[in-house]
């Protein structure tokens, strides 16, 4: 083999030792996602969007088991009690509108954590071809922080490649978290082959086979953004 197909492989490997799909361990999670595909269930949008916060909440708690952590002391009332605290900066980056119920289950656990917020959307020309348009981004500096970066679905994995980018003139992460509750496996795919050589870690509910001509996931949910906050113009 050569060494180009070697170092290949070598990525190949890697990213796949940091692809976590949470569906395939039977948990609560499964439950909320089911809600949130199910096209009755989800006409409820209150619901929806707890559903989506609720997601959110449990990739929290997974990923908190990844930070760096410190033995401190807490005086209690009786004495001394010793335990591991995480000791990580956490930035929580989300991509507007739809992800902001996923972004609210993240800070309702991490709640020390700087806050990101990205404004991007699909501009559509002919024949259902689109280009990713960023309009607006803040954010803290990212430097030597860990960086999680959020929306409810990776489709194309083009948003998320483009926001990815965005964010790092914001500085270098020590580490970065890509979450999405529903993606595609092309969008798997894409950020495999785009992303997989810097120090990211992918985090998804579940991967489905298709993306329709629009590059809409399926079977997925619809869209996340109308779900939680109403059909816009």
């Amino acid at each position: 083999m050569s060494s180009n197909k070697t170092t290949q492989s070598n990525q190949a490997a890697g990213f796949a030792a940091r692809l976590h799909v949470l569906s395939d361990t039977p948990s609560v999670f499964n439950g909320f996602l089911a809600e949130m595909r199910d096209s009755v269930v989800q006409k409820d949008s209150m619901r929806f969007r707890r559903n989506l916060e609720r997601t959110g909440e449990i990739f929290a708690y997974e990923i908190s088991k990844t930070l760096a952590f410190t033995t401190q002391e807490v005086t209690t009332p009786l004495g001394i009690s010793s335990i591991a605290l995480p000791n990580d900066n956490i930035v929580l980056a989300t991509i507007l509108r739809a992800g902001l119920p996923l972004h609210q289950g993240f800070l309702n656990y991490f709640d020390k954590a700087e806050n990101a917020f990205i404004a991007a959307y699909r501009k559509y020309g002919k024949d259902y071809k689109f280009s990713i348009q960023l309009e607006y981004l803040t954010a803290p500096t990212i430097t030597g922080k860990v960086l999680i970066l959020m929306d409810p679905m990776l489709a194309t994995g083009e948003s998320m490649h483009l926001t990815y980018h965005a964010l790092m003139e914001k500085g270098q992460p020590l580490h970065t978290h890509i979450v999405a509750p529903i993606a595609s496996k092309y969008g798997v795919e894409y950020i495999h082959k785009n992303l997989s050589q810097k120090d990211i870690t992918l985090w998804v509910g579940a991967i489905d086979e298709e993306l329709t001509t629009k590059a809409y996931i399926v079977p997925g949910l619809g869209d996340a953004g109308d779900l939680a906050y109403g059909e816009k113009l």
